[in-house]
């Protein structure tokens, strides 16, 4: 059974910053494409930034400059690191990655349960 679970998610005021982790245990035999998506009440879950296995990146305007993605592949974690946090931020934040448990076998997505950032002003 493949696992992500994520951490490091909390209440921090407005201009702060956290970085979140997310752990895939398991049974894995490789991880492609990492990515983290958030979810604020109301709102539709949108992606925030994705990091290829060998590290090139992506991400939302709205975080462009103030988040960073990072990955461990010797870990099979990823990292994303927020500054300059807003209010507009707060949301449940999500990893998922694409991955195989065999060799040959096609990458399968998996999702962790996610965990809470809030914002303060």
């Amino acid at each position: 059974q493949v696992q992500l679970v994520e951490s490091g998610g909390g209440l921090v005021q407005a201009g702060g910053s956290l970085r979140l982790s997310c752990a895939a245990s398991g049974s894995i035999f490789s991880i492609g494409m990492m990515r983290w998506y958030r979810q604020a009440p109301g709102k539709q879950r949108e992606l925030v930034a994705s990091i290829a296995r060998p590290g090139s990146t992506n991400y939302a305007d709205s975080v462009k400059g103030r988040f960073t993605i990072s990955r461990d592949n010797a870990k099979n974690t990823v990292y994303l690191q927020m500054n300059s946090l807003k209010p507009d931020d707060t949301a449940h934040y999500y990893c998922n990655a694409d991955l195989s448990i065999r060799p040959y076998d096609p990458n399968i997505r998996y999702w962790g349960q996610g965990t809470q950032v809030t914002v303060s002003s």
